[in-house]
């Protein structure tokens, strides 16, 4: 099958689902007003409320909920063939992604650029917003401590794409001055930053002298350093302690200084990714060597964990936590929620969408990703890896060399994920903040002090377990928790949503039918998970860290339905803000 078709079809999709879907939902059910005052304005402080333009905004938003995920979770996700992967991808984009996004953005705007977490004690109760909270918590904990190993870990393979991503942070800090202290437009310094940043990849790519290669550094792979470490452990530790000192300055500076501008960059970088990945198929044409469904035998079932495992690839909780963190304090007029929070869920859609046709069309023969596929833990430690070398590929249809588009598709990755980790930390800094004043605890409220908390517990989750993947893979003991704490966070963004809109008087049905499904979904495979898997009943081994925090987030959630139960089902809700 050409794999052109799988685009097309797949674009159509999405063009649909913005141009007239997502319209529909904004006029008649979100009801966006041009004249109501954003929080943006209400409360500018020019730190975190920052009146932001929509293109700007828009390239924050969605650089900060693609980071990796998207591209990893689709590339695994094939595993049970492309078939399935497709069709979740683009219908959960349109019909549940989208709407869960633009309501989250929308439902916060409407309530002072709070969170969904602090939302939830307005809409359901005390006792949900803490439990809500704690949720959150652990998922922000856990992307911090696993984007962090993924991106030392590329800068330890791909060590000509470092020089770009470090380029890009001055870059990214002169662009921000120009901006807003000199009143200068942001396309083209952007666009020079793009150039730049390029530029220097295809040189470091054929000039070993500007590879900033740690391992050599250290006197190779195998050389012991100090501590026991080999030079590859030691320049891992080196770059988790660049990051962690990097995102906490990152996340406490201004937004317009560094977050927005550099988002801004990586924004370019996703259109010209996308361009090149996209004209490189349109020239190429590959054939999908893999199976429309994997009729193998499958260690794991499909259902329900395909869902859970392309997660940001179509629906996402962290991206709730975005849009009511961040980007629902930028946003500079109430109708920009629908560019910003819909069209940012169809973007990721766009990338996992490439990322499926790139992982599926890479391999010679049906065989050669059989043997590649042959097991769910194999396409999970390989997915991104395939992604890299599929996307290269892809790149070579326009004339690209491999060596290069594997560097440029790197750079692109590490831009993503740095960008949603300091995004997460900074989310973090809030939840902690929220915490501390729900606890009368001021020192957490202080922004550096919740910025430290977050930083500390992250880099003690990357070093100082012993995780499944090598030193410095500690988050990865917690990650199995990830798929599907991310989507419950998501269901119950939906519930928030459609509670608000029940008591608007409005039509409740596009976000109560996504959030059904992705409950119903989501509780299923957790409820496998910690009973079958990590409980030590049946064949599963006990594992006493998964089970434990697995089984109290899912009681925590059944407690947050069924109090959510008690407030939709209220005749007389409590009375609710002005803003509401």
């Amino acid at each position: 099958m050409n794999s052109l078709w799988l685009a097309v079809i797949g674009m159509i999709v999405f063009a649909i689902g913005y141009r007239f879907y997502s319209r529909w939902v904004a006029e008649k059910i979100y009801r966006l007003d041009p004249n109501y005052v954003t929080p943006a304005h209400q409360y500018s402080d020019g730190v975190d409320f920052v009146p932001t333009k929509k293109m700007i905004l828009w390239g924050h938003h969605f650089t900060s909920v693609a980071g990796a995920a998207p591209i990893v979770g689709p590339a695994i996700a094939v595993y049970w063939g492309w078939l399935p992967a497709f069709l979740w991808v683009t219908l959960g984009t349109v019909f549940a992604a989208g709407v869960h996004d633009f309501g989250t953005l929308v439902l916060s705007v409407r309530n002072k650029g709070q969170s969904v977490g602090t939302i939830t004690n307005k809409l359901i109760g005390k006792r949900a917003k803490i439990m809500f909270l704690f949720i959150i918590l652990i998922l922000v904990l856990m992307v911090n401590a696993v984007f962090a190993w993924v991106i030392a870990n590329l800068f330890v393979s791909f060590p000509a794409s470092v020089l770009s991503v470090f380029l890009q942070i001055p870059l990214a800090i002169w662009i921000g001055y120009a901006v807003y202290k000199k009143k200068k437009g942001m396309l083209l310094p952007s666009l020079v930053a793009l150039a730049v940043m390029y530029g220097a990849a295809i040189l470091a790519s054929r000039v070993p002298a500007l590879q900033i290669d740690l391992v050599k550094y250290f006197g190779g792979a195998d050389n012991t350093v100090m501590f026991g470490l080999s030079g590859v452990s030691m320049a891992f530790l080196v770059w988790i302690v660049v990051l962690m000192v990097y995102v906490y300055i990152a996340s406490t500076l201004p937004v317009w200084k560094l977050l927005q501008p550099r988002d801004y960059i990586n924004s370019h970088q996703l259109v010209v990714g996308l361009f090149i990945l996209y004209a490189g198929l349109v020239f190429l044409q590959p054939e999908v060597t893999a199976p429309a469904l994997n009729g193998a035998p499958s260690d794991v079932s499909w259902f329900p964990l395909l869902f859970i495992t392309i997660a940001c690839g179509a629906i996402s909780g962290f991206h709730g936590l975005v849009s009511s963190g961040t980007s629902s304090k930028q946003l500079e007029k109430e109708t920009d929620a629908r560019f910003v929070g819909y069209l940012g869920a169809v973007g990721e859609g766009i990338l996992a969408l490439i990322a499926i046709i790139a992982v599926v069309t890479v391999f010679a023969t049906k065989a050669d990703f059989s043997a590649a596929y042959s097991s769910f833990a194999a396409a999970s430690s390989g997915g991104l890896g395939n992604f890299i070398n599929g996307a290269a590929q892809l790149a070579t249809g326009i004339w690209i060399p491999a060596d290069i588009a594997r560097t440029i598709v790197s750079i692109i990755v590490v831009s993503f994920a740095a960008t949603t980790l300091d995004t997460s930390v900074r989310l973090m800094r809030y939840i902690i903040a929220e915490i501390g004043s729900e606890y009368n605890i001021k020192s957490l409220t202080n922004a550096h002090v919740a910025t430290t908390v977050a930083v500390v517990s992250s880099a003690a989750l990357v070093l100082l377990p012993k995780g499944p993947n090598g030193f410095g893979s500690g988050g990865y003991l917690l990650w199995p928790l990830f798929g599907t704490s991310n989507q419950l966070l998501a269901g119950v963004s939906l519930l928030l949503i459609s509670i608000w809109l029940k008591r608007q008087g409005r039509n409740y049905l596009v976000t109560f039918i996504p959030m059904v499904f992705v409950f119903f979904m989501t509780l299923w495979a957790m409820i496998q998970q910690v009973v079958f898997q990590w409980s030590g009943y049946g064949s599963g081994e006990l594992n006493m860290l998964l089970f434990g925090i697995g089984g109290l987030i899912l009681i925590f959630v059944f407690w947050i339905i069924l109090e959510a139960i008690t407030a939709f089902s209220r005749n007389n809700p409590p009375p609710i803000g002005k803003e509401m």
